[in-house]
């Protein structure tokens, strides 16, 4: 029988903060799921994350008290659970949570009998009865009650809901609708009319920020020349970098906006976010020239670089969204604290730029600071923010989870290559090598990838399709970025093991998010819907289109056929749910535009190389060097001793062209 709490041997830094809870927490294993059975109780699950603010409330108001935790040691084996850590355990008992309740959250709380099946679930319940949720004392009374004297109740209730989840599990079918210019054309119109035209984004609060959507978006403004569709995405742009969602002195963004107006942020500040917006914003301001999405991109990267780099070169997951147990506080101002910064003078100027009252935008007359316009002195503007700052970083610090996720660590190496290569930033390419390099040395061993590590200490938990899925794009991107084939090398490794464990093998173009020989749940998850991260089967698919021009071409075809039977069921998606579709958006994108590939024929500095990573549309392949060094430039030589672009679309190529101009108007068509 297990017994107290055994958290303190976790990897995990949401586990850790519960290590020293009176309750007998047990990491999730087979050894924890036997003590239900000999006990003979029921299993309380609790999940959720190191930055999760309510999570952080729920733990201080029962799982910290002495009388509810002997309650709990008493009558359930309790199991704690890193959703980080365990998408595929998070995914299962949300779709459960999502069933019963009609919605879903963290912290999750679920009930299950000895064999891991749901039938009671909730998320966040208080000490006290309120708002119609029983206390969390009471509820465990209920539970407990339930399960001793009625238990048909309970084995009748986890039946119906493992078939639910079993029945909702299937494959989504391919659809009638072929990926082309006309399913474009109506799934972003479709998008656009869920804009909030007024305040940016789409629908009302929260308001999280979209930046999978807008990058797809942004790629159909460059293939169609919409002005609808790029108004669209500056605007969304726009008013998130002016809101109080984007640290206006720090850089790098929270995770949504409890508000429709993105003012007041909820404060956590997840890895994931910030990659996919560098991306987004590098990519905007390469193709429009918008200063404000420049200077957004570089304070993004500088905030992954500086506030979320480890010492091993990777990115930790996330900043807390609480401050020693206060919500903010690191972050918010009053106009007194700006004029004791500042001095008179530039303090008034700063609560006026970054609209600090003091009736306050946050709670107790603080505000988080929003930037409306950019000032006329951008000197006095960056000098500001540099003091202020300066003094925020002296206040206590919200808590790093410094757990390395091999996903969000791909997410972070794409965005850092591609736009560090876009925008002419060899540190952001050297910063995405070095941890690209780190993943692969820790996480990958003998063809199979762990999902996370801490510190020096690789955790169990096996990779799931989106850790696959992600480093093998990040890999594909450091191949363009560096010109290395040992990137080729790994991310076909990389596609080759997903194909063979992650892949069904009944319906091609499906995928499941967990391998064929990971531990068996109550159902096996697969959600190919894009949410708050681009999902596993739409990055699989986009790594296979990019890697389908950059392989040999004895393997390319097979991955240029999973890439297309992906998207053949994609279309679905993006006919009836696009805005559930973001990142499929983007990769169909590229494929309807050819996809579009650059091999640039050179020896050493190459200035078409340069422009074709200025101009190429989002979504290109591009790679330089001499003849025959890799798999797109496979018999592409220099023209009469000077260097030369070659420009493809699928299957069909331009002439070659070898001046500047001559290539931009390539691009262009």
């Amino acid at each position: 029988m297990l017994g107290a709490n055994a958290l303190e041997v976790s990897t995990s830094p949401y586990l850790l903060q519960h290590a020293d809870n009176p309750v007998h927490w047990q990491q999730w294993s087979l050894e924890a799921l036997n003590s239900a059975v000999e006990r003979d109780v029921p299993i309380l699950l609790s999940i959720g994350y190191s930055a999760c603010h309510w999570c952080h409330v729920m733990a201080h108001e029962s799982f910290e008290d002495e009388t509810v935790a002997a309650l709990l040691n008493a009558n359930f084996v309790c199991i704690k659970v890193d959703r980080e850590e365990r998408p595929d355990l998070d995914a299962v008992y949300m779709n459960a949570t999502v069933a019963m309740t009609g919605q879903g959250g963290w912290p999750m709380t679920c009930f299950l009998t000895p064999d891991a099946e749901p039938f009671y679930c909730g998320t966040y319940f208080p000490p006290r009865p309120r708002g119609g949720m029983p206390s969390f004392e009471q509820l465990l009374t209920a539970i407990s009650d339930t399960w001793n004297t009625r238990r048909e109740e309970v084995f009748d209730a986890s039946a119906a809901i493992v078939a639910a989840l079993r029945n909702n599990s299937g494959q989504i079918p391919t659809s009638d609708r072929p990926i082309d210019v006309d399913l474009m054309a109506d799934a972003v119109a479709s998008v656009l009319e869920d804009e909030d035209v007024d305040r940016g984004g789409f629908g009302g609060a929260p308001k999280f920020p979209p930046g999978a959507l807008l990058e797809g978006l942004l790629r159909h403004y460059e293939r169609t020349g919409s002005a609808a569709v790029l108004e669209t995405v500056q605007r969304t742009a726009a008013a998130m970098a002016r809101g109080g969602i984007y640290d206006q002195i720090g850089g790098g963004f929270a995770r949504y906006s409890v508000d429709a107006e993105w003012v007041v942020p909820h404060f956590e500040k997840m890895l994931y976010d910030n990659a996919l917006l560098l991306r987004l914003y590098g990519h905007l301001a390469r193709v429009t020239g918008d200063p404000l999405a420049l200077r957004v991109a570089e304070a993004t990267a500088g905030f992954l670089l500086r506030e979320l780099r480890t010492d091993n070169g990777c990115f930790a997951s996330a900043l807390d969204a609480d401050t020693d147990g206060v919500e903010g506080s690191t972050y918010a101002w009053t106009p007194e604290q700006l004029v004791d910064v500042l001095g008179f003078e530039d303090g008034v100027w700063a609560a006026g730029l970054f609209v600090v009252d003091s009736a306050g935008t946050f709670e107790a007359g603080m505000s988080v600071l929003q930037l409306p316009e950019d000032p006329d002195d951008l000197e006095r503007y960056r000098r500001v923010a540099e003091l202020l700052l300066s003094v925020r970083d002296q206040r206590p610090q919200p808590g790093r989870d410094d757990k390395v996720v091999t996903a969000w660590n791909g997410l972070a190496i794409t965005a850092l290559a591609e736009v560090g290569a876009g925008l002419g930033r060899p540190e952001w390419v050297d910063a995405a090598v070095v941890c690209g390099e780190q993943i692969f040395a820790t996480h990958f061993e003998n063809g199979r990838l762990r999902r996370a590590s801490l510190g020096t200490h690789v955790g169990v938990a096996t990779g799931v399709l989106e850790d696959y899925s992600c480093l093998a794009v990040a890999s594909l991107a450091l191949l363009q970025a560096t010109g290395e084939e040992i990137w080729s090398i790994r991310a076909r490794a990389i596609l080759d093991a997903a194909i063979e464990h992650f892949a069904d093998p009944e319906h091609p173009g499906s995928w499941f998010d967990t391998a064929d020989d990971a531990e068996a749940l109550v159902t096996r998850p697969r959600d190919p819907l894009d949410n708050a991260t681009p999902s596993g089967a739409s990055t699989v698919t986009e790594a296979l289109l990019t890697a389908e021009a950059l392989v040999p071409l004895e393997v390319s075809a097979r991955y240029g056929e999973l890439a297309s039977a992906g998207l053949a069921r994609a279309a679905l998606i993006l006919d009836r749910a696009p805005r559930s579709g973001g990142h499929w958006l983007a990769v169909a994108e590229a494929s309807v535009r050819g996809p579009l590939q650059v091999a640039v024929s050179s020896v050493g500095n190459s200035r078409l190389l340069a422009v074709a990573r200025a101009n190429a549309p989002g979504g290109t392949t591009i790679m330089a060097g001499a003849e025959n060094s890799s798999a797109l430039l496979a018999d592409r030589p220099m023209i009469d001793g000077n260097e030369a672009a070659y420009v493809c679309r699928g299957f069909v190529c331009d002439r070659p062209v070898t001046t500047e101009v001559a290539l931009i108007a390539a691009l262009q068509r």
